[in-house]
Formats: C-alpha cells, sequence, structure tokens
C-alpha cells in the first residue's frame, strides 16, 4: 500500500528499515532510530526521539521532547505527554556496556501518562490507565488506575474516557 499521506518535516531524520503507517505526523527535530514499526495516524511533536527497535500502535500522539528509547513497546491510542520520560537500563554506568541488559517497558492500549513523568523500565502501564504529570513510575500500573506522586501509588480509577473517581 503506497504511503500517500505520511507527513515528515524536512529536519526529521528518519533511519533505514522503519515503516510508518498511513496518516503519520511527524514534525520539527525528531529522529527515528532504525527497525522502527509505527502505525497508521500517529502524531510526533517536536524533538522526539524514537530508538532501535521499538514499536508503536496505532493512533499514538506523542508530545515535543520525548525520548522513547530501545526496549519500550506503545500499544494503539497512548498519549504520552511532553518531556515524559523512558529509561531503559536499571543502573547504567557510562564505562559499561549493558545493551544486553534492558528491560522492556510496555505501555498498553489507551493509556496515557501526562507531562514530565518518568518511566522506570521493566514496568507496565496498564490499559486506559492515568498516570499524573511529574509522577516516577516504579512499579507496574494495572488496568484503568490512576496514579500520581514520587514515587507513584494507585489514587483511583478512570474509566475509558479518562473519567476520574478518587475511590
Amino acid at each position: 500500500m503506497p504511503k500517500t499521506d505520511i507527513f515528515v518535516h524536512p529536519t526529521s531524520i528518519i533511519d533505514e528499515n522503519v515503516t510508518i503507517g498511513n496518516g503519520t505526523k511527524i514534525w520539527h527535530f525528531c529522529h527515528v532510530s532504525e527497525d522502527v514499526t509505527i502505525g497508521e495516524n500517529c502524531s510526533f511533536g517536536q524533538n522526539v526521539f524514537i530508538g532501535k527497535n521499538v514499536k508503536i500502535g496505532n493512533g499514538v500522539k506523542i508530545q515535543n521532547n520525548v525520548s522513547v528509547f530501545e526496549g519500550v513497546e506503545i500499544e494503539d491510542d497512548v498519549f504520552i505527554g511532553p518531556s515524559v520520560v523512558f529509561t531503559n537500563i536499571l543502573n547504567p554506568r557510562a564505562f559499561i556496556n549493558r545493551k544486553m541488559e534492558f528491560k522492556k517497558t510496555v505501555i498498553e492500549k489507551g493509556a496515557s501518562i501526562g507531562a514530565n513523568a518518568t518511566i522506570i523500565c521493566g514496568n507496565k502501564i496498564g490499559k486506559y490507565a492515568l498516570i499524573g504529570a511529574g509522577s516516577v513510575i516504579t512499579k507496574t500500573v494495572r488496568d484503568f488506575e490512576l496514579c500520581y506522586g514520587n514515587p507513584a501509588i494507585k489514587k483511583g480509577i478512570v474509566d475509558k474516557e479518562g473519567n476520574i473517581n478518587l475511590k
């Protein structure tokens, strides 16, 4: 199928062996590394970095200044707010190559992550979960949970539309 409705801003870099779905828009100063798969109707804001081998589903919105490193998988209809931070190793050292120790992080369908949140690797954000701005995720978040704080803890539940119940 020809990719006739993909937009990639001229300041962005797309490496080799990248699949980008129809309707996707990649804005200013982005870099998509090799062997990446991006679904249909996604939007990447300014200065987004997508690491090698990352898989991103359909309808994903990634706001400005986010780096999605190798080891992160993002399912359909996920929202990632500006300046969200993902990690992929628990004990980094500049002088030790630990690429074989990357921990997998999965953001499941419909989840939303607020601005400036940090997601520690090896965790999962469940379906339709909502992570508050500035939160630090240190453990797995279940489906439909509202979590925020440092470290983030469950504060309530949300429904599929994002309506909050603080029970």
